[in-house]
Order: C-alpha cells, then sequence, then structure tokens
C-alpha cells in the first residue's frame, strides 16, 4: 500500500477539537532529545520516555528515491526489501523470526529522501535490535536467488499498487508534471524499465555506497536511559567501517515552470482532481516564515472538516464529495502545495476546478479572520502534543527530519514560528505561490470498462513499506 509517514504526522483533524477552547500555548512542553555521535559517523538520538517498559528502535539511512537517477529508479525500494534476506551471522528469515519470538515487531519504508527500520519491542531487548540492525548495515547477503524474488515481488507491488489503481496511476504521472528538475518526478517504487534492467550488482553497489553508519542515525524512544543506549550503540555499531559518501549537489526546481495540465482516461468509477503548486520547504527556504506561512494555509483550507474547502464544497455548494490539501514542509528539496479532489455525481471537473480557485483567490484578496487563524495555530500545538505521546510518532518525527538535514530542534522552533504566522502572511504566501506559472493539473477521466475496480485515493507522501 501507499504509506506516507511525514514528518509532520497529520492528526490536526482528530485533535483540533481537544484544545478548540485553549486560550494560551501554555498546553505545550519541549521536548528533550540527547544525542551523542560515534567516532565512525553514527548518531544516535534518545528521548526518554518512561510510562511503560517499551521502546521502538529506528535506523534511518539517508538515501530515498531523490537520490537515484534515471535508468536506476526504484533501487532504495528493492534494496529496503533486499535487508530482510539476511546476512552470514543471521540467515533468511532469521530476522523476523527472532524479533517475534521476542514479543516484537518489525518493518521497514522508503520514501523520496530516505529509508527507515524498526522494531518495537519490550525495553530490555534493545541489544536484541542493535545486534540485527547494525548485523545487517554492512554485511547483508545479496544472493542472485534472492534478488531474482524479490524483483518479481516488487514488479507485482507496482503493478497492484500503481498500474491497477487509476488514482494511483493519474498521481505518478502529475508528480511527474508536477516536479520538472527536481527527482521527485521518480516513483519511490521505480519506473516499469528500470525494474526490468536492474541487476544484482547495481544493488550491491547501491548499498556499499550509502548503507555506512557515517549515512546513517540511530532514534530510539522509550523506556531506556540514554546513557546506556550509547554504550549499547558503540557495542554494536561502533565497529563499523565508514564510507566514503558521494558529494552532495544542489538541485533546484525551475523557477517559473509554467502551467502544466494532465489528463487521463481510464477505466474507473468516479473521476478525480489534483491541483499542485510549486512551493519552498522549510529545507529550502530557511531563514523564510513562507513555509510555515504556506502550512497554516494548507489547514485553512483542507485541515478539517470545518475547513474552507470542505465547508464550502462538499456541504454548502455540495460539488465535491471530498477535498483535501497536503504540504510536505520538509521535503528535502522541495515540495508542492496539493489539492485533491473528488466531484459529486453530475458535476464536471471543469466546475470543480473552477470551484477549487475560487476558494483560492478568496484567500488573495481578503485576509483570514484573527478567530480562523487562532484555530489553525491550536491545531498545530495539538498535532505536537500528540506526537509526545505516541512512542512510534515522537521516533518518526525525530528522524525523519534529521534524515532531511534538519534537526529535531524544529519540532519546538516549528511552533514558535507557526504562532509568528499573521493573516498578512496567508494572504502573501497565497498571492506569490499559488499562481498559474507554479501550477500543475491532473484530472482522471473515468472511460467504460466491465471490470472497472474499485479507486483509492492515494497519500500525497511516495512511501513504499515492506
Amino acid at each position: 500500500m501507499v504509506f506516507s509517514f511525514s514528518p509532520r504526522l497529520r492528526v490536526l483533524r482528530a485533535l483540533a477539537l481537544i484544545l478548540t477552547l485553549a486560550s494560551t500555548y501554555s498546553v505545550y512542553a519541549q521536548i528533550d532529545v540527547q544525542s551523542k555521535t560515534l567516532p565512525n559517523g553514527l548518531t544516535v538520538y534518545v528521548k526518554e520516555d518512561h510510562r511503560a517498559p517499551v521502546l521502538i528502535s529506528m535506523v534511518w539511512y539517508k538515501v530515498g528515491s531523490s537520490y537515484e537517477s534515471n535508468g536506476s529508479t526504484g533501487i532504495s525500494h528493492l534494496l529496503e526489501h533486499m535487508m530482510f534476506k539476511g546476512t552470514p551471522q543471521y540467515g533468511l528469515g532469521v530476522f523476523d523470526n527472532l524479533v517475534t519470538q521476542n514479543g516484537g515487531q518489525s518493518n521497514a519504508f522508503t520514501s523520496t529522501d530516505f529509508t527507515a527500520y524498526f522494531e518495537q519491542l519490550s525495553a530490555d531487548k534493545l541489544p536484541l535490535a542493535f545486534d540485527l540492525e547494525s548485523d545487517r548495515m554492512r554485511h547483508l547477503n545479496l544472493f542472485q536467488k534472492d534478488f531474482d524474488e524479490e524483483v518479481k515481488v516488487v514488479r507485482e507491488e507496482r503493478r497492484m499498487r500503481t498500474d491497477n489503481d487509476p488514482m494511483a496511476k493519474l498521481y505518478e504521472q502529475f508528480r511527474s508534471q508536477a516536479f520538472v528538475a527536481l527527482p521527485y518526478h521518480n516513483p519511490t517504487v521505480g519506473w516499469p524499465a528500470d525494474l526490468d534492467n536492474v541487476k544484482v550488482e547495481d544493488l550491491r553497489q547501491w548499498y556499499q555506497r550509502w548503507y555506512a553508519p557515517n549515512n546513517a542515525i540511530v532514534v530510539v524512544v522509550g523506556d531506556v536511559k540514554a546513557d546506556q543506549v550509547f554504550a549499547l550503540a558503540e557495542k554494536y555499531f561502533g565497529p563499523l567501517k565508514p564510507s566514503i559518501l558521494p558529494a552532495a549537489k544542489a538541485q533546484k526546481e525551475l523557477a517559473n515552470p509554467g502551467l502544466r495540465q494532465l489528463s487521463l482516461k481510464l477505466p474507473a468509477q468516479i473521476p478525480a482532481l489534483l491541483i499542485a503548486y510549486n512551493t519552498p520547504s522549510a529545507l529550502t527556504d530557511k531563514n523564510s516564515i513562507d513555509p510555515y506561512a504556506l502550512e497554516v494555509l494548507s489547514s485553512i483550507l483542507g485541515g478539517s472538516d470545518s475547513a474552507r474547502l470542505s465547508q464550502n464544497l462538499v456541504r454548502h455548494q455540495e460539488l465535491a464529495s471530498s477535498v483535501d490539501t497536503d504540504y510536505d514542509i520538509y521535503a528535502r528539496l522541495g515540495t508542492v502545495f496539493l489539492i485533491q479532489a473528488i466531484p459529486q455525481r453530475g458535476v464536471s471537473i471543469d466546475r470543480l476546478k473552477q470551484a477549487v480557485q475560487a476558494q483560492i483567490k478568496l484567500l488573495q484578496d481578503k485576509p483570514v479572520s484573527q478567530a480562523e487563524l487562532e484555530k489553525v495555530k491550536r491545531a498545530v500545538i495539538a498535532d505536537n502534543v500528540y506526537q509526545q505521546d505516541a512512542l512510534d510518532e515522537m521516533a518518526g518525527t525525530i528522524g525523519s527530519l534529521i534524515a532531511v538535514g534538519s534537526d529535531w530542534h524544529e519540532i519546538d522552533h516549528s511552533v514558535t514560528q507557526i504562532q509568528k504566522v499573521s493573516a498578512a502572511d496567508v494572504q502573501r504566501v497565497a498571492q506569490q505561490y499559488l499562481v498559474d506559472n507554479q501550477e500543475t493539473i491532473g484530472q482522471l477521466i473515468p472511460i467504460a470498462s466491465p471490470s472497472n475496480a474499485l479507486q483509492t485515493t492515494p497519500t500525497a507522501g511516495d512511501a513504499y513499506v515492506r
């Protein structure tokens, strides 16, 4: 399935109501994360949480589909699959069996900017997680037979999740138009021809290049002591040798890519509309309030059932059966402000598109009210409170921020920046970025087929779990 593992986990809708009556931000408490960098370059981050005798341990590699070049797309995701094929010390199937026998669970996911592996275990089982992860960091088996089998699995995954899903197919081709100069135009699962032509030696070189302690971080959240975690990290990861990493090259999206339009006629049950605007992220525009203003703008338009698009287009005008927004503020190279909408039966895509654009124009012409602004800010605080309450979400937030080149302090910093966003800022970014020469429009047009399948709406995150 398509899996969204966004650094800012989208729980705003569930928790906005909880703090709607709060008049101040005093509910927010800054987090405390301790870290240590080993001589081989691996950095370990620990967030102690002693409420229950459990933990989550995550290993993040700073490589994903945005690191791939034409001809090698999908190789990061394929390597993620192969990471469960064993090592000389722990053979095929042993990894999962050991975790399960010790009452835990493990999995992994690949996204555009990183690949992550995690184990959820009782607090006393951290040595097991570190032993297994450190072993496969540098000693992975990459046998031809296992490779041949796993390539077939990934091809089938692509067939089921993309090729046979009209909405996912629209989203894949839409991304290829929305990102012109950035490697985000390639799908994480890979293009079919690249999956047909990849060799085990390609995978071996990719593994040796990127899977090294100086290109990884370890995040542990749970009932642990930081000093003990650091000691275990030195024991298990410390002996691993670093690699010489390729020099990073600056990449930027075109300044004014122009209006791009895409129409796909596919066997489907319902039409769909996607609208995206190329925008900066907090990583590409580090000293600006603009990314945080865009985050607020996203919540104003689509952050909840009471947001403007749902309130006006779904309930009042009855033009859409669903409408939502997404803005990945922490994308490594740049991002888009995305609007996804499904029209009501009998409503044309063009009419729905005009209605969406009319709502955008209202924000461009008139500042939002202070009450509406404060409601969104309270929702952001609720988001941060919720992240601190769940071990996996806290670990995911810390790890993903660091993996894209930010810092865990951004969890606190983002709250401060959101609080600074004014109505004028929201209006200004709407005027500056939500414009024709930054716009991509995609539409799915259903055509008759005797075997129309139910279609799903994928999340904006292009990430895949094992």
